[in-house]
């Protein structure tokens, strides 16, 4: 199984090398021969697929937690606090993800390192709410929420790695964490601009509380932003593999790919690793494949992964949400993190998109479309459903009515 992990790994590489690798010349670098440089460039490529969650989890994270930019509409929040969005995601709103405008956000990244952190919620009646709960692979691990935990007010117990203890009376533990810190992504269900004043109410009501201030009427969370930034690619060729290799470091990803890690090691990537003790003609070929996996994912994303096309139409992959757990690397790199940030489980949400018409012809402004349903066959939905167009960078479209989506509400 190793070895056809191994195998497949090249055999994308070596396809990905044929579309985009440009001629390199014969020669050395530094007195070490030049396939030095061509290796590491091709095992970077399938590094960088393989860890690309290491680096925009904690780009995310940094910015979210100590960078202020717009609070109305951009997550600021410190360690183990909810940012609870005031009104419905508009196109303002540049940070990517395919933000809904649905629902109203609550985000939390939330440092399990030292002990559980309490999730509570209030009862929320027969409104639609999820807490979509991941680890620093972008994989979620948990949910809180109507379909999973039901609509009743309760505490749920976030649990990172290797703790041991015991609960309150009342506090639900949830599977614990693969790594110490984690994202949540709450989404509450808004029916229209007037509903919002409702939402931000119970949004008041979403908790994170340490076990160790459980129980405390007098308990104020602290104002922890002491997360590290990540490095800039824009002064570090290298910039990437160093952010990923501190932050494997400090969430470091399962055993089970224990093998793959050791191969990576051998250029410098992974926990543990120091890209700048690196030779230069490796160095040379981490700062392209830096470069080219990113486009890689890129392409992976806006041509729908290995998803299922109907009608045009890209159906996310099956382990979609937890694609890591069964080592798809690309779903988890390109579909999950790229193009969510962190993504919904199917059996949560299921996302389609395209990026073309029936004809296969790539959308643009310049025409007008029609998006027809018969009467019977409106989507069968427990929650809502809705259509929402993204530009190229996964934001929402900025158009003169302010319209971003058109579902089963509008």
């Amino acid at each position: 199984m190793k070895r056809k992990l191994i195998a497949a790994l090249f055999a994308l590489t070596l396809a990905w090398l044929v579309a985009i690798a440009p001629a390199t010349a014969q020669g050395t670098t530094a007195g070490e021969p030049d396939w030095r440089e061509q290796y590491a460039y091709t095992l970077g490529v399938q590094a960088y697929v393989y860890g690309f969650p290491w680096v925009y989890l904690p780009t995310v994270r940094y910015l979210w937690v100590t960078q202020p930019r717009d609070p109305q509409r951009v997550p600021y929040a410190a360690l183990n606090q909810f940012w609870n969005a005031p009104q419905l995601a508009d196109a303002k709103y540049r940070d990517g993800g395919s933000p809904n405008n649905d629902t109203l956000y609550s985000a939390a990244w939330v440092d399990v390192s030292k002990e559980p952190v309490i999730l509570s919620h209030p009862d929320m009646g027969e409104r639609y709410f999820t807490f979509e709960i991941a680890d620093m692979s972008s994989d979620n691990f948990a949910y809180v929420g109507k379909r999973t935990t039901g609509p009743k007010a309760g505490n749920f117990a976030i649990v990172g790695p290797g703790w041991k203890g015991t609960l309150p009376s009342g506090v639900q533990s949830l599977p614990p964490s693969s790594t110490p810190y984690v994202l949540i992504l709450g989404r509450t269900l808004v029916s229209g601009e007037a509903d919002v004043p409702n939402v931000n109410k119970l949004q008041q009501q979403y908790r994170l509380t340490p076990l160790s201030q459980w129980g405390k009427a007098d308990f104020k969370s602290a104002d922890d932003r002491n997360v590290w930034p990540p490095f800039n690619p824009k002064t570090d060729p290298l910039a990437d593999w160093k952010t990923m290799n501190k932050a494997m470091t400090e969430n470091p990803p399962s055993d089970k790919q224990a093998v793959l890690l050791q191969l990576f090691a051998t250029i410098g990537i992974g926990p543990g690793q120091d890209v700048d003790k690196m030779d230069e003609s490796t160095k040379a070929g981490l700062a392209r494949a830096a470069k080219d996996g990113r486009a890689l994912l890129q392409e992976i994303l806006k041509a729908g992964g290995d998803g299922k096309r109907v009608n045009g139409w890209s159906y996310p992959p099956p382990d979609l949400g937890r694609a890591g757990q069964h080592d798809d690397w690309v779903t988890r790199g390109a579909i999950q993190c790229l193009g969510g940030i962190i993504s919904n489980d199917p059996a949560e949400a299921v996302y389609m998109n395209t990026f073309t018409d029936i004809a296969g012809k790539k959308l643009t402004g310049e025409n007008r479309y029609v998006l027809h349903f018969k009467k019977e066959d409106f989507p069968q939905v427990n929650a809502f459903w809705s259509m929402t167009m993204y530009d190229l960078t996964y934001n929402l479209v900025a158009n003169p009515i302010n319209r971003y989506s058109i579902g089963n509400r509008t």
